[in-house]
Formats: structure tokens, C-alpha cells, sequence
């Protein structure tokens, strides 16, 4: 076996690389783009709990009619808390999380091609994460929505709406610089023989997901940087009184907030394009139909954002460009459901958890997008924007695609990461859970919607006749939860049994399972040579006798197929990249300087002084290689 090292290092100081690759502080100066990926994981799960506690007290609240469980200021901010949450540091880091992890694993690499730099975006996500929630300690948390629409993102006199957009501008520097690392490693990094089109769905996703970041990211960096100006320098993009306009604001959020939708959504159908196929014995369904149906997504979705304006009054014209191009995006997303149900016609299925969840993720799918064509219907939105119709319709597209399809991707890649499977019986209760509760929480925001529920307030009137689906709901919420706590008890009992988890579980048809799980350090021994799509699966199956399939060792027979001069060969040293402090130190910057700009010029210097030693130390340390 080839043995890892990490050269030793000059006399550097202050810039003397750390040795340790073990312990609780390794963490701290990990590169490797697993432990990074784990980092992601279990942030974003942390405030997955804590944006679902915010959705528990916000149904408490509206569990029944006049309800004082919370006044009107904390219910606005709990909601905007709340949103910001799930979008910005739950279901976004999320994925991220899986695409750390996973795309240098799946196209046959070491690692990403920047490693400090991915370890700086994770930091900088969690830094920019806790600045956010400093707010509630500090003067107040965000309230005005997580789109935060002018002129009231402006005019209020709170510090809750300076903590978002200094907060976001933190969380998107992460996102940006996490977008080119990985866009980058998927073009450049691939093994050789790894074509596009012999690239998993999950990693053509990655890409178009990183491509949709970098592109989208700087539209919104633009309008927060104005909403900050507004609120700090006394400038005036959006405040119509002198001249500013509001609808500037919701025309740069939503540029940047449709392709937001598909950031979301697209790592889920990734993840079932790639589970799908294990437990339905089958390759997938027309591949580059679905792989060109994701790019086609990704590019019309930066051609729909006034979808959310419709009642804004852009006029009849607009509206109806709009309305024309809503309805085409429809028609990719379609294409790769029927492709899916193919997956699944006349397959050999198993039903393990992954396979329940990426099922559950098309039906739920299926309701928010055909909800969604709905208000691509200009009179039709007109009857439902700001009515819980709308709430109801992006929960079945968020919750119902996005989180059942990463919770599909944590039982199917748990065994990779950890070593250890979730039991699946706990896996079934905990999906029968989140099914039914999902559907009791959000369907009935459907009707509640019809019947003029607006959205956005903090109690309602007995007269209204909206008290019984409104505990419907509240109960729905509170069943969600306890899914979740079945997930999180399975979860922590996986880690009391021994690491004997063999290298290819599922039998998978991807090169993440051609090595050994957990992977070690260098991923693979030697770099893979890759023949066709579902690689794997040709390695393990491609022995004859007498001309039947006969397969063989679980794991692949091919991990030691070398590519020629990549210099690995016959047990040489694989040189890793060396742990880094300095990514934690530039990253730890950007929050002194928010908090400089919120209360006192000197923490602004403090702050630049602090990102400019990390950025300097990252640049002058001695290099691993």
C-alpha cells in the first residue's frame, strides 16, 4: 500500500504549518475536503434544528385563534429568522456538505484543487451564520422577511436588518469562493478516461449548481451592499421619499433569489438521480436527456425572477414574457421526472430508506412544481401571492424536494462517510414520520391560502374560520419534529457500534464506492482509470465464464487500475496538502468587521487587520509540496 506523508517543513515561525491530523484541534486546520464536507454537515444540521424550532413556536403561535405565545416584534423576527435559516445556512451548506465530500471521490481525485481555499469557505459560512444569530443578542433579531424587501429593510430602526445584509455578504463571500473551488475541481480534476458525459448526475448537478453561484451571487452582493449603504451612510437606492425605488431592490433579490430556488433543489435531484438506479437495478433512464435537462433548468432560471413580482405592476408586457417563460422551465423539470419513472419501470427495487426518500422526494416534487405552474397564471398569482397558498407551495418545493432528497443522500452516503449504517428500520419509521407530518403541515396551508389567510401575521380573528387547519398544521409540525428526533437518535446510535462497514454496501455504480469507507486520507491508492458511465459497475461485473456475468468483489475489482505517470505507482509516497491555520484566521475577520460597521470604526480596522494577517500568512506559509 502507498504510504501518506506531508514533507517536512522548514523553520517557518509564526508561519510554521501545524503537524496534527488527529484530534479536536486537526479540525480547526483540516484542508482534507471530507473533513471539511463533515464540517458542512453538521453546521448545517445544527441550524436545521434550531430554524425548526423557530417553525415550532411559529405554529404554536398560529395553532389557534387570538394565541399571545408571542408578541408581534418577536413573531417578525422569528419568522424572518426562520427563513433565512433553511435557505442560507441549512439546505445551501447542506449540499455543499455532500458536494465536498463527494465530487472529488466521484470523478477519481485527491481533493478539490484549492484546499485552503475550501477550508476558508467553510469557516467564513460559519462565522457569517453566527454573526446573523448574534442579533438576538445584540439589538435585535432580522424582521423584515428573508427577502427583506425595501423600503421597510431600510426605514427600520432596529439593528436586525444591518446584522442580514452584513450577515449574507459574510455567507456569500463563503458560497463564491466555494463555487469557483468546485467548478473548477469538476473541470480539471477528473480522472483520466472521466468524460463529461461519463461523470455521475450527482457531479454534472455539482457543476451546474457552482456555475448558478458564482453567476447569481454577485446580483444580490450588489443589492445588499446598497441596503447596507442605505442603513449605515445615509445613501438612497430604496427609499422612494427622495427619489429611491423599492422595486430596484426586489429586482436584484429576485435575479439572484429564482436561480436560488434551483441552487436549492438541484443537489436533490442529483442525489435521486444516483440512488434511483442502485435500488432499481438499473442504469438510469435516458442520462443525457436528464443531465441536459439540469443545465437547461439552470439557465432558464435566470429568465423567471419577476415571476415573484407579478403583482408589483410591471405591466401587461412583462407579466406575460414572465408568465411564458415560467411554463417553459416546467417542461425540463418534467422531462426529468418521466425519466425517473422510467428508472423505476420494471426495475428490481428495493425499498431501503434512500430509495423511500428519493420516491417521496418526486411526489412531493411533483405537487410544489404543479402548484408552482399555477402561479405562472398572472390572475391566478394575483388571487394568491401573500397568502399561505404560497407558503404552502414552496415548502412542498423546498421541504418536500430539498430536505427529502438530502435526508435520501444521508442514508445512502452515511455508510461512505462514517464506516457505519443507519439502521433502517428506524429509517422507514423515520420517513412514514416526516411523510405524513410534511403533508399534514403544508397541505392544508393550501386551503387556508384559498380561504384568505394572508401571510406574515402574527394571529387571526375566530371569525375567520381558519382555526381547524391551523392545528392541523400545528400538529403536523410537531410530527416532523419527532422524525427528526427518530433521524437524530439513529444518528448517534450508528457511532456505538464498530467501524466494519465493507467498501460497497448498496452494490453502487459510482467511484466513491470503489474505495474503502470511510476513505482514507488520499482517497484512492491510484488514480482510476474510468472506461464508461456506472464505472463501477462495469469493473464489478465484467467477468466471464462461458459467457455469463459472474460478479466480483464487492468494492471493485478495478481501485488498482493506474493511470499511467501520476507518480503513485508501486507504494510511492502520496503527498497530501498540509493543515493550514490561516483560513480560520481570514474568516474570522469578516464578523469583527461587521460587528466595527454596527457599533465603532476601530473593530472595522481590527477586522481588516485580522482577514489581511490571514491572507498574508496564507500566502507566505511554507508550502506542503
Amino acid at each position: 500500500m502507498a504510504s501518506v506523508s506531508v514533507p517536512a517543513e522548514r523553520p517557518g515561525g509564526l508561519l510554521r504549518r501545524p503537524h496534527a491530523t488527529t484530534g479536536f484541534w486537526s479540525w480547526f486546520t483540516t484542508v482534507d475536503h471530507k473533513k471539511i464536507g463533515i464540517l458542512y454537515g453538521i453546521t448545517a444540521f445544527a441550524f436545521f434544528l434550531i430554524g425548526g424550532t423557530e417553525a415550532l413556536l411559529i405554529r404554536l403561535q398560529l395553532a389557534r385563534p387570538d394565541q399571545t405565545v408571542l408578541d408581534a416584534a418577536v413573531y417578525n423576527e422569528l419568522f424572518t429568522m426562520h427563513g433565512i435559516t433553511m435557505v442560507f445556512l441549512v439546505v445551501m451548506p447542506l449540499s455543499a456538505a455532500f458536494f465536498n465530500y463527494l465530487l472529488p471521490l466521484m470523478i477519481g481525485a485527491r481533493d478539490v484543487v484549492f484546499p485552503r481555499l475550501n477550508a476558508f469557505s467553510y469557516w467564513a459560512f460559519l462565522f457569517g451564520g453566527l454573526f446573523i444569530y448574534s442579533s438576538w443578542f445584540l439589538g435585535g433579531a432580522p424582521n423584515g422577511g428573508w427577502f427583506g424587501y425595501a423600503p421597510n429593510s431600510v426605514l427600520d430602526p432596529t439593528r436586525g436588518m444591518t446584522f442580514y445584509a452584513i450577515g449574507l455578504l459574510i455567507t456569500g463571500i463563503a458560497s463564491t469562493v466555494s463555487a469557483v473551488n468546485l467548478a473548477v475541481t469538476v473541470l480539471n480534476m477528473r480522472a483520466p478516461g472521466m468524460t463529461l458525459f461519463r461523470m455521475p448526475v450527482f457531479v454534472w448537478m455539482g457543476l451546474v449548481v457552482q456555475l448558478l453561484l458564482a453567476f447569481s451571487l454577485p446580483v444580490i452582493t450588489i443589492g445588499l451592499v446598497e441596503l447596507l449603504f442605505d442603513r449605515l451612510f445615509g445613501t438612497h437606492f430604496f427609499d422612494p421619499s427622495v427619489g429611491g425605488s423599492p422595486v430596484l431592490w426586489q429586482h436584484l433579490f429576485w435575479l439572484f433569489g429564482h436561480p436560488e430556488v434551483y441552487i436549492l433543489v438541484l443537489p436533490a435531484m442529483g442525489i435521486v438521480s444516483e440512488i434511483l438506479p442502485v435500488f432499481a437495478r438499473k442504469p438510469l433512464f435516458g442520462y443525457q436527456f436528464v443531465v441536459f435537462s439540469g443545465i437547461a433548468i439552470g439557465f432558464i432560471g435566470f429568465g423567471v425572477w419577476a415571476h415573484h413580482m407579478f403583482a408589483v405592476g410591471l405591466g401587461p408586457v412583462a407579466n406575460t414574457a414572465f408568465a411564458v417563460s415560467t411554463m417553459i422551465i416546467a417542461i425540463p423539470t418534467g422531462v426529468k421526472i418521466f425519466n425517473w419513472l422510467g428508472t423505476l419501470w420494471n426495475g428490481d427495487i428495493r425499498f431501503t430508506t434512500p430509495m423511500l426518500f428519493s420516491i417521496g422526494f418526486i411526489a412531493m416534487f411533483v405537487i410544489g412544481g404543479l402548484s408552482g405552474v399555477m402561479h405562472a397564471v398572472v390572475p391566478s398569482d394575483y388571487q394568491q401571492t401573500d397568502t399561505y397558498f404560497i407558503v404552502a407551495h414552496f415548502h412542498y418545493v423546498l421541504f418536500g424536494g430539498a430536505i427529502f432528497g438530502l435526508f435520501a443522500g444521508m442514508y445512502y452516503w452515511w455508510p461512505k462517510v462514517f464506516g457505519r449504517m443507519l439502521n433502517e428500520s428506524w429509517g422507514k419509521v423515520n420517513f412514514w414520520l416526516m411523510l405524513i407530518g410534511f403533508n399534514l403541515t403544508f397541505g392544508p396551508m393550501h386551503i387556508l391560502g384559498l380561504q384568505g389567510m394572508p401571510r406574515r401575521i402574527q394571529s387571526y380573528p375566530e371569525s375567520l374560520g381558519l382555526a381547524f387547519w391551523n392545528m392541523v398544521s400545528t400538529i403536523g409540525a410537531f410530527v416532523i419534529a419527532i422524525s427528526v428526533l427518530v433521524f437524530v437518535v439513529s444518528a448517534v446510535a450508528s457511532f456505538r457500534r464498530p467501524k466494519q462497514m465493507e467498501a460497497d454496501p448498496w452494490d453502487a455504480r459510482t467511484l466513491e464506492w470503489a474505495t474503502s469507507s470511510p476513505p482514507p486520507d488520499y482517497n484512492f491508492e491510484e488514480i482510476p482509470v474510468v472506461h464508461s458511465l456506472d464505472d463501477l459497475w462495469h469493473r464489478k461485473y465484467a467477468e466471464t465464464e462461458g459467457g455469463r456475468v459472474v460478479p466480483v468483489a464487492a468494492g471493485g475489482s478495478g481501485e488498482g487500475t493506474h493511470a499511467e505517470g501520476d507518480g503513485h505507482a508501486g507504494g510511492h509516497a502520496i503527498h497530501m496538502p498540509s493543515p493550514s491555520y490561516f483560513p480560520v484566521i481570514a474568516a474570522a475577520g469578516f464578523p469583527v468587521i461587521g460587528y466595527g460597521l454596527l457599533f465603532g470604526v476601530p473593530a472595522v480596522a481590527v477586522g481588516l487587520v485580522i482577514t489581511l494577517a490571514g491572507f498574508f500568512g496564507w500566502a507566505l506559509e511554507p508550502s506542503a509540496e
